[in-house]
């Protein structure tokens, strides 16, 4: 469904037009749903439109690439007028764990961003977009009237709604099915993993290094204990602080509850495509994978919060001193965890094609 429609974003020199498939993209693979899929279209459509920000300038795919395992490439991401975020953006993969769960959408579930502001996925939307550094619409209840004028949007609400009535709600529901479809099971752990359906699991998918990296990972110095690669989401609803700094130069969770025992904790990251999503930690301050281990080596800092995990017997930072070999093995173990087809596949692209 090709419909061509000029962009006033100054970035684009040609004639931008939305390249849809002619069969809608199954985006409810475990109960094929059509009604679904057409939401979680426009909500595609809305994802990577710039026009969702108050110049045109910043979509939400400006700051969560599909090439970077829906992350950020960037330490800190560009905001409408050039301004950079506070944080590094999280990756949105498996956002609402092993399935898409879309009808948990407006349901308070795990908590969202890097200190939990949030915890309703339908209610995502509006965070940055209402954000005066990242998109700048100062009310939201606004944007229903901005998009009316794009003469693409009225079939496509149709299709997935039954009438062409552009709504807040409408909107924010919409991309968070987008959102949620966005799921990442393609891996070689999985290969590896193969209890996860229901088969044994399967060694003989990683080389020597990479067995050995899952095994320390696992078992020697227990990053499992944080980041639980079994689990339906790939991570935790857990806040830790990882001994970044010694004093804290961002609280944190504890901005948001105002109970200092949380000041320094952030959301223990999904490592889904974490090899793509450098640069790491809440503030990008680690460039490579490399960097992230040598800090669990040598770097992890006494601050007054460090979870429990990373102190030694006495109560003071680890310092696990992990060698070389070590170090590599965990990073050749952490690159099985890269869903390629993710990245590329062509349903969770920029529909949006220059000509």
């Amino acid at each position: 469904m090709p419909i061509r429609a000029k962009k006033s974003s100054s970035k684009f020199s040609g004639t931008v037009y939305l390249d849809l498939p002619a069969t809608t993209y199954n985006y409810s693979t475990q109960n094929p749903d059509n009604v679904i899929d057409n939401k979680a279209t426009l909500g595609r459509v809305l994802f990577y439109d710039t026009r969702l920000s108050v110049n045109n300038a910043i979509s939400c795919a400006s700051c969560h690439k599909q090439a970077a395992g829906f992350a950020d490439n960037v330490a800190q991401s560009v905001g409408f007028e050039g301004r950079l975020t506070g944080r590094n953006s999280k990756s949105i993969v498996n956002i609402t764990g092993d399935d898409p769960r879309f009808d948990e959408i407006d349901q308070p579930a795990l908590p969202l961003f890097w200190d939990g502001r949030e915890n309703v996925l339908q209610h995502l939307t509006a965070r940055p977009i209402t954000n005066h550094v990242e998109m700048g619409i100062d009310d939201y209840a606004t944007l229903p009237a901005k998009l009316s004028q794009v003469g693409y949007y009225a079939p496509l609400f149709e299709n997935a709604y039954g009438d062409n009535t552009i709504t807040a709600d409408r909107i924010s529901e919409c991309v968070a099915v987008f959102v949620a479809s966005i799921q990442s099971h393609n891996t070689r752990f999985d290969d590896f993993a193969g209890s996860k359906m229901g088969r044994p699991m399967n060694p003989s998918v990683f080389t020597a290094q990479e067995y050995s990296g899952y095994n320390l990972f696992i078992n020697k110095y227990q990053c499992q204990s944080c980041h639980h690669l079994f689990s339906d989401s790939y991570s935790t609803e857990d806040f830790k602080d990882i001994g970044l700094d010694q004093n804290y130069k961002d609280l944190g969770m504890g901005v948001i509850t105002g109970n200092s025992t949380e000041n320094g904790t952030f959301r223990v990251p999904n490592l889904r495509n974490v090899a793509l999503s450098a640069p790491y930690m809440h503030d990008g301050r680690y460039k490579t994978l490399d960097e992230v281990v040598e800090h669990y080596s040598t770097g992890i800092k006494n601050s007054s919060n460090l979870d429990w995990n990373l102190r030694d017997m006495s109560g003071k930072a680890r310092v696990m001193n992990i060698s070389k070999d070590e170090k590599d093995a965990i990073v050749a173990f952490l690159n099985t965890l890269t869903d390629y087809d993710l990245v590329t596949d062509p349903k969770f692209s920029n529909p949006f094609k220059v000509k």
